[in-house]
C-alpha cells in the first residue's frame, strides 16, 4: 500500500465528500475504499449506540481490531437522527456532500424522515447509495438476513458442495455489497460529471451474489439443468483443479486448468506420463484424481516447495491468516501493513488493493474514536460552542 507523504498525491477522489451512515462490514469497507482514494469520509454513529465492529475482536492493548480494519482515513461524529436538530445537522453536512452511504433496511431512512425522496428534493446532485440484503423491491424486501442467507438465495451456497457448507468468509457482504456499491458509486459520479444529476443506487447483496455463479448460469442455460453441487468443472470434479492433502495434514491448491499448465505440474512432480497412461476422459477422472491424492499424501510442504516456486505449475500452498500476514508478496504489494497507533501501539491492517500510478493512496488518518471529530465538524459547519453544548445536553450528539 502506497503511504505517500507527497502533498500532491491526494488520491483520485480528492475533493469528493462522503457522508457514511453505514455500520459493521459492507458499507464501512466501501467508504474506506473511497477514503483511501482520497475522498473525505464523515462517519456518523449514534452517540449512545456505536458501530458494533468497535466491540469485536479486541486486541491485546484493547483496540477494536475489526473496526481498525474498516475505518481508516475517516472522521467520526455522533448524531442521534431521531432528534430533529440532528436531522438539520445532517442536512448541513449534505449541502456540499457528493455521496450518502447507508446500510439500513430498505425503509429505514424513510422511517427516520430522511429517505431518498426527501433528500433528492433538497440535494438533487446527491448520490445516495443504500446497501441491503435483498434490495428495495421483491418478495424478500422486508426479510432479515446475513451473508449466509444471501448466498443461499442467490444459488452460490448450493455450489459449495453436497451438503452445502458456509464459505468461511463474507462473499455476499464484500463481493456483493462493498465492491458492487463501490463500482456503482464511481459510475454514478461519472454520470453526474456529465449531467449534473445525482441518483439513487439500490444495492442488493443477494442480486450481486448471483454474478459469482455466472459460469454455472452458462451451464444451466446450455443444458437446462442445475450443475451438480461440489462436482462440476470448478467445484471439485476435475483432478487438475482441486484441493489435496499433504503428508503433514496441510492442504494445497492445484489450479492447473489448462493442459499446458497441468503438464508443467506433472513434469515438475515426476508424473510425466500420467495423462498419457490415463487420458483425461470421464471414466479416467477418478483414476487421475486418486493418483494425485496419493502423490500429495506422500509429500510435505517442504518437498513441494520447488513446485510452489515453478511459475507455470499453478500449485499453491493454502496459507492460513498468520502466514498471509507474513507473506513477502503481500508485504511487497502493501496488502499487509503494521501501523503504530498513538493510543494502541502496533496494529495490523490490510492495505488498499487499488494501486494508482498518478494518484497513489495516502495514509491520512487512523481509524477514529467514537465521535472523535464531532465538535471539529460542527464548528466547521458554523455552530457555536454554546450550540454544541446544547446539542450534548439535548442528546442530539
Amino acid at each position: 500500500m502506497e503511504q505517500n507523504t507527497n502533498s500532491n498525491a491526494k488520491g483520485p477522489l480528492a475533493g469528493v465528500k462522503v457522508v457514511d451512515l453505514s455500520l459493521l462490514l459492507p458499507g464501512p469497507l466501501c467508504s474506506q475504499h473511497l477514503a483511501d482514494m482520497g475522498a473525505e469520509v464523515i462517519k456518523i454513529e449514534n452517540p449512545r449506540a456505536y458501530d458494533g465492529s468497535r466491540a469485536m475482536f479486541k486486541g491485546k492493548t484493547g483496540y477494536p481490531a475489526l473496526f481498525m480494519m474498516l475505518n481508516r482515513n475517516k472522521k467520526a461524529i455522533t448524531l442521534n437522527l431521531k432528534r430533529e436538530q440532528a436531522k438539520e445537522i445532517l442536512f448541513k453536512l449534505l449541502e456540499d456532500a457528493d455521496i450518502l452511504l447507508e446500510g439500513f433496511r430498505p425503509d429505514g431512512m424513510d422511517k427516520m424522515g430522511i429517505g431518498y425522496d426527501v433528500l433528492k428534493e433538497k440535494f438533487p446532485r446527491l448520490i445516495y447509495c443504500g446497501i441491503s440484503g435483498y434490495g428495495t423491491s421483491g418478495k424478500y424486501v422486508d426479510f432479515a438476513g446475513h451473508d449466509l442467507n444471501y448466498l443461499a438465495i442467490s444459488g452460490v451456497l448450493d455450489q459449495t458442495g453436497n451438503p452445502p457448507r458456509p464459505a468461511g468468509f463474507q462473499m455476499a457482504d464484500v463481493g456483493g455489497g462493498t465492491l458492487t456499491a463501490l463500482s456503482a458509486i464511481l459510475a454514478a459520479l461519472y454520470y453526474r460529471e456529465k449531467t449534473g444529476k445525482g441518483q439513487r443506487i439500490d444495492i442488493s447483496m443477494t442480486d450481486a451474489s448471483v454474478q459469482f455463479i455466472s459460469l454455472y448460469g452458462g451451464i444451466l442455460s446450455a443444458s437446462g439443468e442445475s450443475p451438480e453441487a461440489g462436482n462440476d468443472i470448478l467445484s471439485g470434479k476435475l483432478p487438475n483443479y482441486n484441493v489435496y492433502e499433504t503428508k503433514e495434514g496441510r492442504y494445497v491448491a492445484l489450479g492447473a486448468l489448462e493442459d499446458m499448465f497441468f503438464q508443467t505440474f506433472l513434469r515438475a512432480a515426476g508424473m510425466d506420463t500420467l495423462t498419457k497412461d490415463h487420458p483425461m476422459t470421464e471414466e479416467n477422472i477418478p483414476v487421475i484424481k486418486q493418483k494425485l491424492t496419493d502423490y500429495f499424501k506422500s509429500k510435505t510442504y517442504a518437498d513441494l516447495q520447488p513446485i510452489f516456486d515453478n511459475t507455470d505449475a499453478c500449485l499453491s500452498p493454502i496459507l492460513n491468516m498468520k502466514e498471509v500476514s507474513q507473506d513477502p508478496h503481500m508485504k511487497e504489494r502493501g496488502m499487509v501493513i503494521e501501523r503504530n497507533h498513538p493510543k494502541y501501539g502496533p496494529i495490523l491492517q490490510f492495505g488498499s488493493p487499488f494501486h494508482f500510478s498518478e494518484t497513489p493512496f495516502v495514509y491520512r488518518n487512523d481509524p477514529p474514536e467514537h465521535g472523535e471529530h464531532t465538535e471539529e465538524i460542527l464548528t466547521q459547519l458554523g455552530f457555536s460552542k454554546d450550540s454544541i453544548s446544547g446539542f450534548k445536553k439535548d442528546r442530539v450528539i
